[in-house]
């Protein structure tokens, strides 16, 4: 009895687990979340198991509807871009001037890498601040080099890029304000900010969603991914996950690479 009662107390404890968007810092003050940054997203054990076969892989066809606020945000919107308390950058970024940042209109971005061109629309009036952040690092070449990290291909489908260290730790060096707002849907076609579950801790890393994302509405939704955009993320999502990764939740590093060779804005 006392043998069975420890294995249902460690089943309780495990079975509840929240993996997360990023994992801890390298300090080991982060926070875990799920995957682009979710602290309460799938609530899914972790698991041994191999990582699902290439090309076995269920991808939805129908986008989810870009979120509009409610309340349109003042435009401009005074953005602050404070030190990341965490420590220093995985690499050497300079960080937006603090300040008003406009609130309306969209930034095309096309994100050049090695498994074809991904062309993103930032969407100024969803989060100002997050889009500030986004094209002041692709200007200064931040993401030029780095590789996209985690993929999942269940019940979270995304792929999440933007860590200069490649392990899921690494930031700019500054951290971006929460831009999320209640009612937030998440799911293919659109691309938001990662954080660690705490507020006001994005950064550099987002992750391009293509298909189902159950996670909270406390990640950013900052812009869309074009229908070619996508053709290429699902081509990386039936390539499988190369093998499981350290958040425990099924996501890993993909089979098919990703690494931007250049991030090209407008």
């Amino acid at each position: 009895m006392a043998a069975v009662v420890v294995l249902l107390a460690a089943f309780v404890v495990t079975g509840f687990v929240t993996p997360g968007f990023l994992l801890p810092s390298r300090d080991g003050s982060g926070t875990a979340v799920d995957g682009g940054a979710p602290v309460t997203s799938p609530s899914e054990p972790p698991s041994e198991s191999a990582p699902p076969p290439s090309g076995n892989v269920t991808i939805p066809t129908t986008r989810t509807p870009e979120p509009h606020r409610a309340t349109p945000l003042p435009d401009p919107s005074t953005c602050s871009f404070p030190a990341d308390p965490n420590g220093p950058a995985a690499k050497q970024a300079t960080r937006p001037t603090d300040g008003p940042q406009p609130a309306s209109g969209t930034v095309g971005v096309t994100l050049r890498t090695t498994a074809g061109d991904i062309v993103l629309s930032l969407d100024r009036a969803l989060a100002p601040c997050t889009v500030a952040s986004f094209v002041s690092l692709a200007q200064q070449g931040f993401y030029t080099g780095t590789k996209c990290h985690r993929l999942g291909v269940t019940d979270l489908q995304m792929l999440q890029c933007g860590d200069p260290a490649g392990d899921g730790t690494g930031g700019p060096g500054y951290t971006v304000p929460d831009e999320f707002f209640p009612g937030l849907a998440y799911g293919r076609g659109l691309i938001a900010l990662a954080n660690t579950g705490q507020p006001g801790s994005g950064g550099s890393q987002f992750f391009m969603m293509f298909g189902t994302t159950p996670i909270p509405p406390t990640y950013t939704v900052f812009g869309s991914i074009s229908d070619a955009g996508l053709a290429v993320l699902d081509k990386v999502a039936r390539g499988g996950i190369a093998s499981a990764g350290n958040a425990g939740d099924g996501t890993g590093p993909p089979r098919i690479p990703v690494t931007f060779s250049s991030v090209a804005v407008g």
